[in-house]
């Protein structure tokens, strides 16, 4: 349940509540989109348009406290949800609600596409991704397939602590299934990770080894955030976590120096574009995979064992 001062904060940080424990923020590169300005990296490898994408989350805890998380912490870090749990049909209609409200302003804005605008207030892509941990909403599941019965590409980020509940998405695949890894062994885990449950290297590395099965009903992701002088090291433990999980793609990203993050590391710990792309090479090396593509905007290099057609999706 997300308090009163709580939501005060939200709305002044600007997110929109909706229902017990569900937000929606307009993300950067929707706003960048709307503009004429560019899209996201997901545009780029997968063909989303960012400024038809909803971000949300159906929870806004979590049962990791990482050290590059941007978000504060004090207000995220829970093992699992409390109160009542929202129907995921009206977090659904709650989350389009919300998205053209947010983006209401932009219909007035000198700079603005007329044409994106009138495609944004029709949605065809939700990340549920934005805070907290996904699979800690118990109807997750659920909330997938009310969003696939609006045709919607559904992209679910998880930082896979949970293989139980990793698994039973078996019963509604996301279009993609992001499973975040932001340290090569178990000792670097705990100092970025800071995960508070137990046992949760052994329950990410569990999920790591159920991919395999869940990647012939999805595209699997492995998202590794890099930080400088933290665990840009070892590219064979990270090559070693690809072929335990047998991703279709690889995304090797830049943690990046913003919001509550700066409070825990330094500017310095944010990777150039080039640093990224050369430790990724390094560890495509030992796993056997190859650079693809790569977003330089966002610092991301996107790894796979061979590209193919359809990877950019096509939409209406």
């Amino acid at each position: 349940m997300i308090t009163a001062d709580v939501k005060l904060m939200l709305k002044k940080q600007h997110y929109e509540v909706v229902g017990n424990h569900t937000r929606v923020k307009v993300c950067h590169w929707t706003k960048s989109e709307l503009r004429g300005q560019g899209g996201c990296y997901k545009k780029k490898f997968y063909g989303i348009n960012s400024h038809q994408c909803i971000q949300m989350t159906p929870t806004f805890v979590c049962n990791n406290a990482c050290v590059f998380c941007w978000r504060d912490l004090r207000y995220h870090t829970q093992p699992a949800m409390e109160g009542d749990i929202d129907n995921p049909s009206d977090i659904v209609e709650g989350t389009l609600e919300a998205q053209r409200k947010l983006l209401t302003g932009f219909g007035g804005n000198d700079s603005t596409s007329k044409e994106m605008f009138e495609q944004s207030k029709e949605p065809q892509h939700v990340a549920i991704s934005l805070d907290g941990e996904p699979t800690l909403y118990p109807r997750l599941a659920e909330l997938i397939k009310e969003y696939k019965k609006k045709n919607f590409s559904t992209f679910v980020v998880s930082n896979g602590l949970m293989p139980e509940r990793i698994e039973k998405l078996l019963e509604e695949p996301p279009t993609q299934l992001y499973i975040s890894v932001d340290a090569p062994n178990e000792e670097l885990f705990n100092i970025i990770d800071r995960p508070i449950i137990k046992n949760a290297w052994q329950g990410l590395y569990k999920t790591l080894s159920i991919l395999p099965k869940i990647g012939e009903n999805t595209r699997i992701v492995l998202r590794f955030t890099l930080i400088k002088g933290m665990n840009m090291i070892y590219p064979e433990q990270w090559a070693g976590i690809i072929k335990l999980s047998n991703p279709m793609f690889v995304e090797v990203k830049a943690y990046m120096w913003i919001g509550m993050s700066r409070e825990r590391l330094e500017q310095a710990n944010m990777p150039l574009h080039n640093e990224v792309n050369e430790f990724a090479k390094e560890i495509a090396k030992h796993a056997g995979y190859k650079v693809i593509d790569e977003h330089e905007p966002s610092r991301v290099v996107l790894l796979m064992k061979q590209d193919f057609e359809g990877r950019v999706m096509k939409f209406d």
